[in-house]
Formats: structure tokens, sequence, C-alpha cells
């Protein structure tokens, strides 16, 4: 059985930082792609940043130069940096387990999901 678990978010200031890790365990985690997304009050579920099985990666326009995406196929770990978030990065934020290796943004592309974590960026 494939979990994700992820830990870190919080309440930070603007202009500070948060690092999200995702644990992921029951499936060969190296061969997938990984993506972290996140929803906020009354929006849709967006992408956020996604990196693949090789560790090539993509981001949402909104986060680019911000956040930085890496991961531990060793440790069947995914880790996302956000430095100088801002209120509207307020979400809750999910990590999630691709259907192939390589990045996608669409949510049709992961097939598991973690149980989320409140990031808030107060003003």
């Amino acid at each position: 059985q494939v979990q994700l678990v992820v830990t870190g978010g919080g309440l930070v200031q603007a202009g500070g930082s948060l690092r999200l890790s995702c644990a992921a365990s029951g499936r060969t985690f190296r061969a997938y792609a990984m993506g972290w997304f996140r929803q906020a009050p009354g929006k849709e579920r967006e992408f956020v940043a996604a990196v693949s099985w090789n560790g090539d990666n993509t981001f949402a326009e909104s986060v680019k130069g911000r956040f930085t995406i890496s991961r531990d196929n060793a440790k069947n770990t995914m880790d996302l940096q956000m430095n100088s978030l801002k209120p509207e990065d307020t979400a809750v934020y999910y990590c999630a387990l691709g259907r192939g290796m390589i990045v996608i943004q669409s949510q049709s592309g992961y097939d598991y999901w973690g149980q989320g974590t409140q990031v808030t960026v107060s003003s």
C-alpha cells in the first residue's frame, strides 16, 4: 500500500522560509515523478512543482525563483524549499506520486496523494 506522509508547514511571516518534506513508502519510489500541489481557501487545487525520476523539475510561474524541489531516492523523500514566502502562498500543500517518470503539471498525472499540510503566510 502506497503512503505519502507530509511534514513541515506552519505559520511564517511574509518573506520567510519553510521546508516541506514528503516521505513515500509502498512503491519503487525512484521510478516515478513526484509533485507538490496546493489548495487555498475557496480555490481549486493547483500545481506548484514537480520533479522527475532523474531530477528534472518544473515549477508554477507563481513560485519560480522562490521555491526549489529536490528528492532523495535512497531515502524515498521529496522536499519543497519555499523562500520569500508571500501571503498568497497560504494554502494546504499536498505531495503526490506520479503515474510515470516524467514531470507533469496536471493532477491527472498523479495517483497517490499525501494528507496535506497547512502553510500560512502572514503579511
